[in-house]
């Protein structure tokens, strides 16, 4: 059997007079190096978008973060701050792939902004400026630094105990996370469970709950340097383990 294919969805990016289509190349390296996968980029052209052909080809989907964020219509918001980027064509795209991957039960692993899209597109809300929030940190990082302080270590979190990431570390019960986003989450999506939290309460983690197949979704950047991060390629290996269970299975039923 041929490795799994994996849908990265595209952001959309104007550079000069060009319009393009986008993923960065961490997110998709990470599908071949931590997953161990073959990952395919979904352009974010949604009326263009056919649903059949991606499903047919899908083993599993893995939401990249991105600059930009989900717009607050999305969960009955007004925008808060105008200044900061959107990415409506990415929304269009990324809120009904999720809808109809987790019908379908196709593992999904989601970093940053796509773990907010997942809560989004589930039922959930966000907070548009998690710093602004009583109580809360701030989770943003410096645009001056260097990357390597950027994605470098920033904060605690701790683990569900007995929680799906934690089994997947071996029982650990708290990790050490970049932190690089200003959005968050707000109220979790019925159906989804936490599996890490920040010492303010913020939710860093989710899954879905049992029988609703893989799905891993984490606030901080595991694809950062990841080959150069123990925990994080565990978590992308068992991505990759759930990716290969469900073409299995997928080849089975259509025998």
């Amino acid at each position: 059997m041929h490795k799994p294919l994996i849908i990265v969805p595209s952001c959309t990016k104007h550079i000069d007079t060009d319009s393009y289509y986008l993923a960065q190349m961490k997110y998709v390296d990470a599908v071949s190096l931590g997953a161990d996968c073959m990952p395919l980029v979904l352009p974010a052209c949604a009326a263009r978008t056919d649903w059949d052909a991606v499903f047919a080809v899908a083993d599993g989907i893995l939401l990249t973060g991105a600059p930009s964020n989900v717009h607050p219509a999305l969960f009955d918001e007004q925008i808060l701050d105008p200044i900061l980027p959107l990415d409506e064509a990415r929304d269009a795209v990324t809120i009904p792939l999720i809808r109809q991957a987790f019908a379908r039960r196709i593992p999904m692993m989601a970093i940053c902004r796509g773990a907010q899209e997942i809560n989004v597109a589930l039922g959930g809300s966000l907070h548009q400026a998690v710093h602004e929030v009583a109580g809360m940190m701030d989770h943003r990082d410096d645009d001056n630094d260097p990357l390597d302080v950027q994605y470098g270590p920033a904060h605690r979190v701790s683990l569900t105990p007995d929680g799906t990431v934690s089994a997947m570390l071996g029982g650990r019960t708290e990790l050490t996370v970049n932190s690089l986003h200003g959005q968050g989450i707000a109220r979790l999506a019925p159906g989804l469970r936490i599996e890490a939290v920040a010492d303010d309460g913020l939710v860093e983690a989710f899954s879905a709950e049992e029988g609703a197949g893989f799905m891993l979704a984490v606030q901080w950047h595991p694809e950062w340097k990841i080959t150069a991060n123990a925990d994080s390629m565990k978590l992308l290996a068992a991505f990759g383990a759930a990716c290969r269970q469900y073409q299995l299975k997928k080849k089975e039923d259509s025998a």
